[in-house]
């Protein structure tokens, strides 16, 4: 088997599973360290023809990251595409679990079983806080319905703002996000890198926090590590 990953998250699982298939992944495919394969280009302009030059059996992407045209023109191409787009925790085990199975894992990694138990109870804290959740800025945007990462929050105690809004990703002016009078501002440090000097300022008194983007948004080997981890960041204000 060969297997181009347009995913980083994705990318990271198939590393960590069955690295020997993996001949090629996007240039923002950053997991794990050192990884030593092709690069293809992004995940919303790859190079299709360096994809097809490696000859993969599957290619994997991400309804959200990457562009259906692309999808169709590697389908059209003969290659097989295997698409996820997973909104709360339990879908992206359920599609991790099925595509380590395509990948002809003998067995579910030991990485995979580690995230189902670290989810199966998540640390959640005494109080419940409504945050809000900027992933750009110039212009803001936020976290908005169905997101993934929203759910991710929402299981460790803090419920998006933006969480009804008929948008995935509303582009509020700061005025409505303050309207919003959120107890907490989560601050992600991608696809924006926030700091604590780029993002707490705009928001005044409210607390905010700096917490790892990949951790909060990707579906992957870092799904292990990702409750105890943020837990201990968004109770950290900056």
């Amino acid at each position: 088997m060969r297997v181009v990953s347009l995913v980083p998250s994705l990318t990271e699982a198939v590393a960590a599973t069955r690295p020997e298939v993996l001949v090629g992944a996007t240039d923002w495919c950053t997991h794990p360290a050192g990884l030593d394969v092709p690069r293809v280009g992004g995940t919303k302009y790859p190079d299709l023809e360096r994809v097809l030059a490696l000859a993969p059996d599957l290619v994997l992407l991400n309804e959200e990251e990457n562009r259906l045209a692309d999808a169709e023109a590697l389908r059209a191409a003969g290659v097989e595409v295997r698409v996820t787009f997973p909104r709360t925790v339990p879908e992206a085990l359920d599609q991790l679990g099925a595509l380590v199975a395509a990948l002809g894992a003998p067995a579910e990694p030991p990485w995979l079983a580690a995230a189902r138990r670290a989810w199966a109870a998540p640390p959640v804290p005494a109080r419940v806080r409504t945050a809000v959740v900027p992933v750009w800025r110039r212009p803001w945007v936020v976290l908005g319905r169905d997101t993934f990462a929203g759910d991710v929050l929402r299981r460790l105690g803090v419920v998006n703002a933006w969480a009804t809004d008929p948008e995935r990703y509303p582009r509020p002016t700061l005025d409505r996000l303050r309207e919003r009078a959120p107890d907490l501002v989560v601050l992600p440090d991608e696809p924006y890198r926030f700091t604590a000097d780029d993002g707490p300022e705009a928001f005044g008194p409210v607390p905010s926090v700096l917490v790892s983007g990949r951790h909060l948004t990707w579906y992957g080997p870092s799904l292990a590590e990702a409750p105890a981890l943020l837990a201990a960041q968004l109770a950290t204000p900056v």
